[in-house]
């Protein structure tokens, strides 16, 4: 008799759990849906995002270069030589703003 009684009380645990987890798995798409508008409310009162379509910029552009050119040639034979130095001094500047269907 106490066989009996100690199998049925396993049985009901088994029924039980079963139970619970269909629960669980039943409720599992409204418990995502709910967390994720949750998570588009919390976006949503962030405010309007960053759209390139709406923006303004400004722009600066600096380049500098410096170049320095030295050839000497010696002809043994010959006896002639040729030099050439050439140096640069580069500076280009740019500035600006744009505006792309601003507000």
């Amino acid at each position: 008799m106490m066989l009996k009684n100690k199998g049925q009380s396993t049985l009901e645990y088994v029924v039980l759990i079963i139970v619970v987890m269909g629960a669980l798995i039943a409720t599992s798409d409204y418990v995502k849906r709910a967390i994720q508008g949750r998570w588009k409310t919390s976006v949503d009162d962030l405010g309007d995002q960053y759209d390139p379509a709406y923006a303004n910029s400004t722009i600066t552009h600096a380049t500098n270069g410096t170049s320095i050119t030295s050839i000497t040639t010696i002809n043994a034979t010959g006896g002639f030589w040729t030099k050439r130095l050439d140096s640069s001094n580069m500076e280009e500047s740019k500035a600006g703003f744009t505006a792309i269907g601003a507000y």
